[in-house]
């Protein structure tokens, strides 16, 4: 999938989101937060200016959410996202309503609407991590011109054959057909057994 789709995939068929902020004294606030909108490289979201949530998405500019949908841990798929924000302000306003109509029932005139303001998360970075499928499935995704960055297990050339990652891998996701030996990335927990029973140290996180 490509980025838009993750961001359509969490407006969509998720919507509730926890999303994290920065308070004054560097610590972690959350709050529900639906994301209500998305085009291909950016998500909206609204919230009341009265709220402390909104103070600290304009002192920080920043967030990071993950949201999930499944009936249990084994049937799940959670999306995390982190980004940059910016105001909109109100011009947004009606065509969120209009694409989210329980929220005329939560503010259902229109001066109880002014208090509202649109953000836009328009530049980041998030991961898929899908557990209903077996193995698992995992991928990274950025938008609004976020810069990609690798992470996961890898196994480099020091690699010896030895197929001892082989043996403590829980999603068996690590191929053995050439050395160094290659970690499936769609398919990794990121547990790090791989890089702890390497006799070589072949295996480095990044």
């Amino acid at each position: 999938m490509k980025a838009e789709d993750y961001l359509s995939y969490i407006v969509k068929n998720i919507h509730t989101t926890v999303v994290a902020t920065v308070d004054d004294e560097g610590l972690p606030v959350t709050a529900a937060i639906d994301m209500m909108d998305a085009d291909a490289e950016s998500l909206y979201f609204l919230t009341a200016k009265g709220k402390g949530f909104y103070d600290r998405l304009k002192k920080r500019g920043f967030l990071a959410f993950t949201a999930m949908k499944g009936e249990d841990t084994m049937s799940s798929v959670a999306v995390s996202v982190r980004g940059k924000v910016r105001e909109l302000g109100f011009d947004r306003i009606p065509e969120l309503f209009a694409k989210n109509p329980y929220m005329n029932e939560i503010y259902p005139t229109a001066f109880s609407r002014e208090a509202l303001t649109v953000f836009q998360i328009y530049e980041g970075s998030g991961e898929w991590f899908d557990l209903s499928k077996k193995p698992i499935e995992r991928a990274s995704f950025t938008f609004g011109g976020a810069e990609e960055k690798t992470e996961g297990y890898f196994i480099t050339d020091a690699c010896i054959g030895c197929q001892s990652c082989i043996e403590v891998c829980p999603q068996q996701c690590i191929a053995a057909e050439n050395i160094p030996l290659v970690i499936n990335q769609a398919n990794c927990l990121h547990c790090g057994n791989c890089m702890n029973v390497c006799p070589v140290g072949a295996v480095e996180r990044r």
